[in-house]
């Protein structure tokens, strides 16, 4: 028996098991060829508690990859080969086991069972390890948090096993979902933006999506998320958290309230404000104040924390969507060996897996690298692309979605080519949707406000004649062809931009 399977069990107690059970799992899947397919999916070695049996289940295991015959023959030939057959207990024992069923009609409950024990046993290894160093006066307390939250963590996602469903059964859901979008007006079935082109594009943020808004700095990366947090919240009444990692809690408010109220934002921030300038913020706040928005500013955030906080925040205030300020600012406190990009490659697929895991969609804002500065080819070279993705491929792979935030103003460029002002034009630009089409979405960034609105809510005439005039053509033509359905199906990808 390994000796580490019982650490810190109480005395006079021993730690779960089933080891008869065990004894009739292995049995049945040598009795029956297709027993392994029941068992295979939730099962792996670790799970048995006796080491012998989890030896023998390991030689299983090989002669399926191999496409190998299982019996009590080939099993005993496997383990001989491998030169532990006598350490399981020999030929004998082998043959003991296929007289513990009659037949594999109940293996995979009795694996089913097997599992739970291995569960309880790794907590019992897990809570042990965080008693142990938590009585140790020299571990640093952040990293005793860190490191337990990890590993209930790799727990808990080892051990998430969905259930396959019939098409049937699914059907329903789907169905209704559909039928509940079409209620709607604008036909949403995720979490609106609050950007009706936008909203076009993608049918609202979709639950279990992770997508990825990124920019060079200054682009306005926050200010975009800060201004869709309000429109989720305030206009359709949906819960957002919001992760800062680089700004306090504080100066995300004072931006919000910037935005609201649509005062100045170096005069919120000093408080210089005249009469009646106090007079609209203090009109103006009431429907922020009251919105579902929940900030943690917590600097250096861990993926386990922020697992652990977006669950309490599902469970406790039901919040539809949540927003990361910014990825590459975000901790992973597993083994990566100093891997900076490794690291990076957990922190997304592990973002990933926690959109599945409680339902929501998950924006995560993160950086591109200084490529595209240096990029030639005028205005057309400094729109971002998916290779410029700071610190790891893995962050495209994982994605539903990467929006970038292009402003043109940022690189010097005042004019399009027919003369027209380009200040305060913005692109967000679509450049993977796993579940549909690509485009670009064109807004105005009022920075004064810090926020990014429609075309057709500012002022600004030759603004408003750029977007006009370059747009109008390709409105036209994708109301045309999809009318008012939310789901084009590629127009937006030709849609020529207008610069």
């Amino acid at each position: 028996m390994d000796n580490t399977r019982v650490i810190g069990v109480e005395a006079g107690k021993l730690p779960p098991q089933a080891v008869d059970i065990e004894e009739a799992v292995l049995g049945a899947v040598m009795l029956e060829k297709d027993a392994i397919y029941d068992v295979i999916e939730i099962l792996k070695p670790d799970c048995f508690y006796k080491e012998a049996h989890a030896r023998i289940y390991q030689a299983v295991i090989d002669l399926s990859i191999r496409e190998e015959p299982i019996d009590l023959l080939t099993v005993t030939q496997e383990l001989r080969r491998k030169g532990i057959l006598e350490e399981v207990g020999g030929p004998f024992y082998i043959t003991q086991l296929t007289t513990r069923v009659m037949s594999s009609v109940h293996a995979e409950y009795h694996a089913r069972i097997i599992h739970q024990k291995y569960i309880q046993r790794e907590l019992i290894r897990v809570s042990t390890n965080i008693q142990e160093r938590a009585f140790d006066e020299s571990v640093d307390v952040d990293d005793l948090l860190n490191s337990s939250e990890q590993a209930l963590f790799e727990i808990t996602q080892g051990n998430i096993k969905n259930e396959i469903q019939p098409i049937n059964l699914l059907m329903k859901s789907v169905i209704d979902s559909i039928q509940a979008a079409g209620k709607r007006e604008d036909s949403l079935i995720g979490v609106p933006s609050g950007y009706t082109k936008l909203d076009r594009i993608t049918a609202g943020w979709q639950p279990t999506d992770l997508i990825i808004v990124a920019a060079r700095p200054s682009m306005g990366k926050t200010a975009f998320v800060l201004s869709m947090a309000r429109n989720m919240a305030v206009e359709h009444q949906c819960g957002v958290a919001l992760f800062s990692l680089e700004m306090s809690a504080q100066q995300l408010v004072m931006r919000m309230i910037s935005s609201e109220t649509e005062l100045d934002s170096g005069k919120v921030r000093t408080g210089k404000l005249e009469p009646s300038e106090w007079a609209q913020l203090d009109a103006k706040i009431g429907k922020l104040n009251n919105a579902p928005v929940f900030i943690d500013d917590t600097p250096a955030l861990s993926v386990f924390e922020f697992r652990a906080k977006c669950r309490r925040l599902v469970q406790k205030h039901d919040i539809r969507i949540a927003v990361i300020d910014y990825l590459q600012l975000m901790t992973w406190t597993g083994d990566t060996k100093g891997n900076r990009e490794q690291e990076v490659s957990n922190i997304s697929r592990s973002l990933k897996a926690i959109a599945k895991e409680l339902n929501i969609p998950i924006i995560a804002l993160s950086q591109l690298n200084r490529m595209v500065e240096g990029r030639a080819g005028g205005l057309q070279g400094k729109r971002p692309q998916l290779a410029d993705l700071r610190e790891s491929g893995a962050i495209e792979q994982d994605a539903d979605i990467v929006a970038f935030i292009h402003r043109p103003e940022k690189y010097g460029f005042t004019e399009d080519t027919e003369g027209n002002s380009l200040k305060g034009y913005a692109e967000i630009i679509i450049a993977k949707h796993r579940n549909g089409a690509l485009g670009d979405v064109q807004l105005f960034f009022k920075e004064n406000f810090v926020k990014f609105v429609e075309p057709d809510t500012i002022l600004s005439t030759d603004l408003t004649q750029v977007f006009q005039s370059k747009m109008n053509d390709n409105v036209a033509k994708s109301d045309e062809e999809y009318g008012n359905s939310s789901f084009p199906t590629g127009g937006m990808n030709n849609m020529e931009a207008p610069f």
